[in-house]
C-alpha cells in the first residue's frame, strides 16, 4: 500500500532529549541507576516504544502459529539450505577500506515515514551496483512498514547476502527467516534472556543462516560473547528511547574480543561518520534512512566508501 499509512501505524516521533550545552559525555547505558532517573527520564521509559514492538510481535507470532503450526514451518526450514555467507563478507575490509550492509527501510518509529514509495527489489538492485557487501531488510510491517515480501524481491533482485531486520522474540520467526530466504537474522540482546540468545544462535547456524547480535551497552556485549556470538552489532541508537549517539560504537569496540567482527549501526550519515568511528577499528557500517532518502543511492553509497 503505498504512500498511505495503516490506520493502526503511529509514528514514535522526537524523544530525544535536549540538553543546554549540545552533546553530552558518553555514559554506558548499563551503568544508569533508576533511581537517578529524571523526571524525563521516566516518561521516556513508561513510553517505551521497544516494549510496544515486542507486545506486538507476541501477538504476530500467535497469529502466525494459528495460519501456519510450528512443527510444519520448521520442516519447511529444514529445506532452504541455499543460503549467502553473510559474515565472510565481513570478515575483511572491502576494497575501500570498509563494507556497508545498505538497509531497505519504509518507514521507523522514530523519523515516521521515509519513503513510501519504496521498492525493494530497485532498492536492491542500487545498493548492489553502488558497492554493498550485503543487504538488510526491514520485515517488520506495524511500526517500520515493511514486510516478508520486501526480503524476498530484495534477495531475488542481487546476488549479495541479505540480513532479515526484525525483532525475533521466538524459534518460530528463526524457522520462518530460513523459508523467507534470510542469509543472516538480527538477534537483538535488550530483548532476549540468556537462554533465547543461545538456543537462537544455534538455531539459525543449524538452518546455515549467520547471526548478527545487536548490543548497546557493555553487559549486553558480555552477555553476546557469552553466549558465543562472532558478529557484533554495536546499535547506536538506544532502543528504548530511541536517542541515538555514534560514540556508542566508537566507545564498545575497545571492549571487543579477538575474534568477534564489529558492525556499526544506526546514526551514520555521511563519510566524515564513517571515519570517525573506523578509528576505533570498525570497518562494518550498516546504514539505511540516509541512504534512502538519498536521490542517487547508487552514489551515495560509493561516496560513503570513499569513492568520488
Amino acid at each position: 500500500m503505498k504512500g498511505r499509512l495503516q490506520p493502526n501505524w503511529m509514528p514514535w516521533y522526537d524523544l530525544r532529549r535536549k540538553t543546554d550545552d549540545g552533546r553530552t559525555p558518553f555514559r554506558d547505558p548499563s551503568d544508569r541507576q533508576s533511581d537517578s532517573l529524571t523526571g524525563e527520564d521516566r516518561k521516556i521509559m513508561e513510553t517505551d516504544i521497544l516494549k510496544k514492538i515486542v507486545r506486538c510481535k507476541k501477538e504476530e507470532i500467535a497469529a502466525a502459529k494459528r495460519r501456519l503450526p510450528q512443527n510444519r514451518i520448521r520442516e519447511q526450514a529444514a529445506g532452504f539450505r541455499e543460503k549467502r555467507p553473510f559474515l565472510n563478507r565481513l570478515q575483511q575490509p572491502g576494497p575501500s577500506g570498509v563494507n556497508i550492509i545498505a538497509e531497505i527501510k519504509r518507514a521507523s518509529p522514530s523519523k515516521g515515514l521515509i519513503r513510501a514509495d519504496l521498492d525493494a527489489a530497485r532498492y536492491a538492485v542500487e545498493y548492489e551496483k553502488g558497492g554493498a557487501a550485503s543487504l538488510s531488510v526491514l520485515t517488520d510491517r506495524m511500526h517500520f512498514q515493511g514486510s516478508a515480501e520486501d526480503l524476498k524481491k530484495a534477495r531475488a533482485a542481487v546476488s549479495i547476502p541479505v540480513l532479515r531486520k526484525d525483532f525475533l522474540i521466538s524459534s518460530y520467526q528463526i524457522y520462518e527467516s530460513s523459508v523467507l530466504g534470510a542469509d543472516a537474522v538480527l538477534l537483538i540482546v535488550k530483548i532476549l534472556s540468556r537462554e533465547q540468545l543461545r538456543d537462537y544462535l544455534d538455531l539459525s547456524h543449524e538452518l546455515g543462516m549467520d547471526a548478527l547480535v545487536e548490543i548497546h551497552s557493555k553487559k549486553e556485549l558480555e552477555e553476546a560473547a557469552r553466549a558465543g556470538a562472532r558478529l557484533i552489532g554495536i546499535n547506536n541508537r538506544n532502543l528504548s528511547s530511541f536517542e541515538t549517539d555514534i560514540e556508542t560504537a566508537v566507545h564498545l569496540a575497545a571492549f571487543l574480543e579477538a575474534h568477534q567482527v564489529a558492525v556499526a549501526e544506526s546514526g551514520i550519515r555521511d563519510r566524515a561518520d564513517i571515519e570517525r568511528t573506523k578509528n576505533s577499528g570498525i570497518r562494518n557500517f550498516l546504514i539505511g534512512e540516509s541512504l534512502v532518502r538519498a536521490e542517487n543511492p547508487t552514489e551515495f553509497l560509493r561516496s560513503l566508501m570513499g569513492g568520488a
